[in-house]
């Protein structure tokens, strides 16, 4: 028996609005066989596969039958996604909590274990509960499964009309995708919704002396300390908040971040003039756990960050906003400026592809200001 005859595909069908794990495989008398002694197979015509109930104990049956006949692919069933994540993962335990009115649709249990089980981070998870929400309120009459393409563009076409964000409208889309391709498994359900034309915009940039304005303008050690690192070693906000103690390493001079966007890990740099402050800070402040706590010992919120961040840009003058994410892109801006090869900012902004680390090269002016003006 050749190796196309072992191989077994478990897929995701909705017939007649009924969930069904669809069987995939190449002609075969004993796979046809194991196949016609599950629970009440059938043929589909349209996806030309045999399928049966999704059930959980047919998921079992299919897996304990097909053992030693054919290699069974349920990657659709069960992702292999690393699930290593240490810091803070999705605590979505409040939206179970919480009292709602009568008529108010909640979010399925489903979907908040889906979140948790795949350990979104719980502003992701926030975002994505709050906005399907929204949708399936929308659409409190109509059962979920029965929602198609052309309800969710007139849906999405009424967001347009309200002028909401691009940003917004993609993450509502997220959202629906999130329940009907993650949640219930059935990959591009909605295919065809077309999403709002990406814009190019720019990194917001300011300059070494801002940054510099910004870092003398705070009200103490402990807020100098996180100014100066969000800009020193280009950190997220998340990142910097989820920052331990132990994450900080004098003796490679390196600060590990653990599992940053993405779930991944990696190493920045460690200013010395910055781990001097840390330690005036740390004997100052006394953290337990993370570098930077609250009042109660917890993580710093993001909320404060982004305050400190405004409260300092203002006492020093500037009057253009600036954002914890404005501080990252000039870490980035300002090594490219000075000669740093792309691949080791890349490295250090923990970017995935060169291409977004790239854009920092438009923002760049250390060639533009070797060019004259034609007026000059």
């Amino acid at each position: 028996m050749d190796r196309k005859t072992k191989y077994v595909t478990l897929k995701h069908l909705l017939i007649e609005n009924q969930k069904k794990i669809g069987i995939q495989f190449y002609p075969n008398k004993l796979i046809q066989t194991v196949v016609k002694g599950l629970p009440k197979p059938k043929w589909s015509k349209e996806y030309n596969m045999a399928y049966v109930e999704n059930t959980p104990n047919n998921l079992n049956l299919i897996l304990k039958d097909f053992k030693g006949v054919a290699w069974v692919n349920c990657s659709n069933f069960f992702p292999k996604q690393a699930q290593t994540k240490q810091s803070e993962v999705a605590s979505v335990e409040h939206y179970r909590n919480r009292k709602l009115e009568n008529d108010y649709r909640a979010c399925p249990e489903e979907f908040l274990q889906k979140l948790e089980l795949k350990h979104y981070a719980l502003n992701t998870s926030k975002t994505y509960i709050g906005m399907f929400e929204q949708f399936i309120n929308h659409f409190k009459e109509i059962e979920l499964l029965e929602i198609d393409e052309e309800m969710i563009r007139s849906y999405l076409q009424s967001l347009v009309i309200e002028n909401k964000s691009d940003s917004y409208i993609n993450q509502m889309i997220n959202s629906v995708k999130f329940y009907y391709e993650v949640v219930l498994g059935m990959p591009n359900r909605f295919y065809a919704v077309e999403r709002p034309r990406k814009r190019e915009t720019l990194p917001k940039v300011i300059s070494k002396e801002e940054v510099k304005l910004i870092i003398e303008n705070t009200n103490n050690i402990k807020h100098k300390c996180i100014v100066s690192l969000l800009y020193s070693a280009g950190l997220r906000r998340g990142e910097l908040i989820d920052l331990k103690l132990s994450d900080i390493d004098s003796k490679r001079m390196v600060i590990n971040v653990r599992q940053g966007k993405g779930n991944k890990d990696r190493i920045t740099l460690l200013s010395p003039s910055v781990l001097e402050e840390l330690r005036v800070y740390f004997k100052e402040w006394k953290p337990k756990v993370y570098l930077f706590e609250g009042p109660s010992g917890n993580k710093y919120s993001t909320t404060s960050v982004m305050n400190i961040i405004r409260s300092a840009a203002k006492k020093a003058g500037l009057k253009k906003s600036i954002t914890p994410h404005a501080l990252r892109h000039s870490f980035a801006t300002h090594l490219l400026e000075s000669g740093t090869n792309l691949r080791y900012i890349q490295a250090l902004l923990g970017h995935k592809s060169s291409k977004t680390t790239e854009i920092y090269t438009q923002v760049a002016i250390t060639n533009i200001k070797e060019i004259k003006s034609p007026l000059d």
